[in-house]
């Protein structure tokens, strides 16, 4: 989302405003800025931070204890008699003790998202701006090195294979997006109504192992109806990279700008950074999605059919051996939505 290399001209910027000065408040550099919203690259002393700051025109402010924080960053309101009246702005400084290079990484990150969605309009990329800073928070609470474990890149291509089912059922794809839970580490992948599916995905050739994190993954006494989306894939030099599906959603979202933005905030949800797409080379062939509706019958553990005693539970579970009919994502759908 970055096409013109922003974090190298912000690193760049930055590095221009380095210096010893002992004083107090702002130093700033414009940054030239395709659409409507105001950029600066800053330092902030006497912490001499790093910061960018971007001006929005006259939208609401929330309030500063509603404004996101994460691991080595803040949001703050910066005062309107430093910059002016016409425009409502917000900094994005890098707190000392977080890393510098993750911090252009976030930075010239968000200052393409700005560029990319320049026409959603100033509140709605207002919004878009404050949920890609969020998206990064969550991001910055994962533990690894930005690069997703071969479990978690498996699970995420499953994720969007039927991701890519539903839209292509022509769901909203905005109130989808918003509602595809899997990559904010929720108990159930999709939320639909008072119903959810749960993705769950295998390499294997024998059998189909399911892990169940919890007791309350497959009650359906806390969401109805409630599905699994089994997927089967083969690792198979003819497959897809996990890069070449998000690229075959994003094709599919192309149209609808905001969902798109959604889209992009939960894959940085989920753990994958455009920046490291080159480092998944596995190519996955998806064999087969089955879909099996979890009721009283489907074999399972929860809090009502285990002693009162277990307070937790992770288990697995072979989806090949239950006796559920496959029924088909469509119909599933058609149960969720009551269509």
């Amino acid at each position: 989302m970055a096409p013109r290399n922003n974090d190298v001209r912000i690193r760049a910027a930055w590095r221009a405003l380095a210096s010893d000065d002992d004083g107090e408040g702002w130093r700033t550099i414009p940054i030239e800025l395709d659409g409507e919203c105001l950029l600066l690259a800053g330092r902030h002393f006497p912490g001499n931070e790093e910061a960018i700051l971007v001006g929005f025109g006259k939208v609401p402010m929330p309030p500063a204890n509603r404004l996101p924080q994460g691991h080595g960053f803040r949001v703050e309101k910066v005062e309107h008699n430093l910059l002016g009246d016409d425009h409502a702005w917000l900094s994005l400084s890098r707190q000392q003790g977080g890393s510098l290079d993750m911090f252009a990484m976030m930075a010239g990150d968000i200052v393409g998202m700005l560029e990319a969605y320049a026409q959603a309009g100033q509140e709605r990329l207002f919004q878009l701006f404050l949920s890609r800073i969020r998206a990064w928070q969550d991001f910055m609470e994962r533990d690894g090195d930005g690069i997703l474990t071969a479990e978690a890149e498996v699970g995420l291509c499953g994720e969007l294979l039927v991701l890519r089912d539903i839209l292509e059922a022509r769901l909203p794809a905005a109130i989808t997006l918003e509602n595809w839970d899997g990559p904010l580490r929720g108990l159930h992948d999709f939320l639909m109504g008072t119903g959810a599916i749960e993705v769950k995905t295998t390499v294997g050739a024998k059998g189909f192992p399911a892990v169940i994190s919890s007791l309350e993954q497959l009650d359906e006494s806390i969401r109805q109806p409630l599905f699994i989306a089994g997927v089967r894939l083969f690792v198979d030099a003819s497959g897809k990279t996990l890069p070449e599906f998000t690229a075959e959603l994003r094709s599919l979202l192309h149209h609808d700008p905001v969902a798109l933005a959604i889209f992009e905030c939960r894959l940085l949800q989920a753990g994958l950074l455009e920046k490291f797409a080159h480092r998944y080379t596995r190519r996955f062939l998806h064999a087969r999605t089955v879909v099996l509706p979890v009721d009283e019958k489907f074999p399972k553990l929860t809090h009502g059919n285990v002693s009162i005693a277990i307070r937790k539970a992770w288990y697995e579970l072979d989806l090949d051996l239950t006796d559920t009919t496959d029924i088909g994502l469509r119909q599933a759908i058609e149960q969720l939505t009551g269509t």
